[in-house]
């Protein structure tokens, strides 16, 4: 399995530490990259955390737990060289890293139960990228990047 790196803000705390449990149990490190807390912070701010480290640490994975996900899509998204997906049911949790080889995972805490995350976690975990006409789309959104 590959290393991962997660954060949440304060909505995604108790989630990130549902996942964080789940993952070492099954012998992942994960690297926690905050918030430790309930305490209100800005999503922004974890999401760079996690982006800095997948992209400087290729085949490390993200994960990025907010409220809804959104939030932290969105400022996944503005680092070079990611390619954050927010999963909300098994489908997208498989075609993230099938499809469009994602290298951050969002998930929304109000939206997830932990059992619902944790399935979604290890369901995009034990997907594979499919190259192929996939890896021409994926060229394309890189060139994307400035």
């Amino acid at each position: 399995m590959p290393p991962i790196a997660i954060g949440s803000d304060h909505a995604g705390f108790e989630l990130k530490n549902s996942v964080i449990m789940a993952l070492s149990q099954a012998g992942i490190p994960v690297t926690n990259c905050g918030t430790d807390g309930p305490a209100s912070v800005d999503y922004p701010d974890y999401a760079e955390k996690v982006a800095t480290i997948v992209t400087a640490n290729p085949g490390t994975i993200g994960i990025l737990i907010c409220g809804t996900g959104i939030g932290m899509s969105i400022a996944a998204n503005k680092h070079h060289g990611v390619r954050a997906a927010l999963l909300y049911n098994k489908e997208t949790a498989a075609l993230a890293h099938r499809h469009n080889n994602a290298n951050i995972i969002c998930l929304g805490a109000r939206e997830l139960s932990p059992e619902e995350a944790i399935d979604f976690v290890n369901i995009f975990l034990a997907s594979k990228f499919e190259n192929g006409r996939h890896q021409q789309r994926i060229d394309k959104i890189s060139a994307l990047d400035h």
